[in-house]
């Protein structure tokens, strides 16, 4: 054998030793530890906790840990009602492994709160806050929603709630109705008059993207199974496509822009459905590949992109508080409501992610409070 072939089978061999050694320690799950104790003396709260990776029903607990105190800008926040999201499972199964690459943790999870969307009331508030009063009603995002209490930046993704509008109905928009939000607005440039397609759109992003582009003034075509056709057309989508008998990329008619919430076509097939000029942005990708989960669908998109006419936008969505008032108007005049599935008492918030992960949900998934 040559010795260019030796040196290339070598490194070959090297680094085929190399990514099993990652795939492995990347797959890692160390046992739950204990919680440490409570400090004596300290106000506690209620609080789900994620001391170790695993099936959210397995390894979600409540605990009683010490309640926040809010610093300088900062508020504290009695939650009413949160709502939970895909990202919230893929943060407590640790799946894709690729993730705690990326600073959630190897073994263990390195941040054991959980949650973020949410509404609530002020209860307190530190030094400087001038924009929030206590007992003020607010709904956004706060780090750990998913306690009795969470700590906010009152320069963050917090905005006042209005009181036509419910805790439930409120909690769930931060994150789906913001990926939906500027997945249209923001990387698919919709207007007036546009045929838009929303792929998965019985889903918490799906059924927020439906109203949103019926208020830009879109013609929307709304895809989802047998189940939710009656769901996605009170929504006000002009025409519904029930994916169990018929496969939208085979259709003749073309769109200006697809929204995909499932990443279940190949996107040389959805590019046959798209107009020269138009968008496909994706929000979601293949959840059976545990290594690179999403990441995978990215790269071919990158891979595919400079060959290709239409435009190809895959996008993690950062909501602000305009974004926020946006929906609290909307929803006070009508033209946006939250689609409730299931609600379930905190206690219960494994079992709620546990249904999220089946991938099944109608609309969102809510977390009740009761004090």
């Amino acid at each position: 054998m040559k010795l260019r072939n030796k040196i290339f089978l070598s490194l070959a061999a090297v680094l085929a030793v190399g990514v099993t050694a990652l795939m492995m320690t990347l797959s890692y799950e160390a046992p739950c530890p204990p919680p440490p104790p409570l400090t004596a003396g300290a106000e506690s709260m209620r609080a789900v906790m994620h001391r170790c990776y695993g099936p959210p029903g397995k390894v979600l607990a409540i605990e009683r840990i010490a309640r926040p105190k809010p610093a300088k800008g900062e508020i504290l926040i009695k939650i009413r009602a949160a709502s939970v999201n895909p990202y919230e499972y893929h943060m407590v199964t640790g799946k894709p492994y690729v993730m705690r690459l990326m600073g959630t943790g190897l073994a263990l999870p390195e941040h054991h709160r959980v949650g973020y969307d949410m509404a609530g009331t002020v209860d307190a508030i530190g030094e400087g806050v001038t924009h929030f009063k206590v007992g003020d009603a607010v709904f956004g995002g706060a780090h750990g929603a998913l306690a009795e209490y969470a700590l906010a930046s009152e320069d963050g993704d917090v905005v006042a709630k209005p009181e036509e509008v419910s805790y439930e109905d409120a909690a769930a928009l931060l994150i789906a109705g913001g990926t939906a939000l500027q997945a249209l607005r923001d990387y698919g440039n919709v207007a007036a008059g546009q045929k838009v397609l929303i792929n998965g759109a019985s889903g918490g992003v799906g059924t927020y993207a439906v109203q949103l582009a019926k208020d830009f003034g879109a013609e929307v075509t709304a895809v989802c199974s047998t189940r939710n056709v009656e769901l996605v057309r009170s929504l006000g989508a002009d025409h519904v496509i029930d994916y169990t008998r018929e496969n939208f990329t085979e259709g003749a008619q073309q769109y200006d822009l697809i929204v995909d919430n499932v990443g279940n076509q190949d996107f040389l097939d959805l590019r046959r459905v798209v107009k020269p000029t138009g968008t496909i942005v994706t929000v979601s990708g293949p959840k059976t590949n545990n290594f690179l989960g999403p990441i995978s669908r990215i790269i071919k998109m990158k891979m595919l992109a400079p060959f290709i006419d239409q435009k190809l936008v895959f996008f993690v969505a950062d909501v602000d508080a305009p974004d926020l008032e946006m929906f609290a108007k909307l929803m006070l005049e009508g033209k946006l409501k939250t689609v409730i599935d299931r609600q379930y008492p905190l206690e219960q918030a494994g079992a709620a992610l546990d249904y999220i992960g089946g991938g099944r949900a109608r609309g969102k998934v809510i977390i009740t409070f009761a004090y």
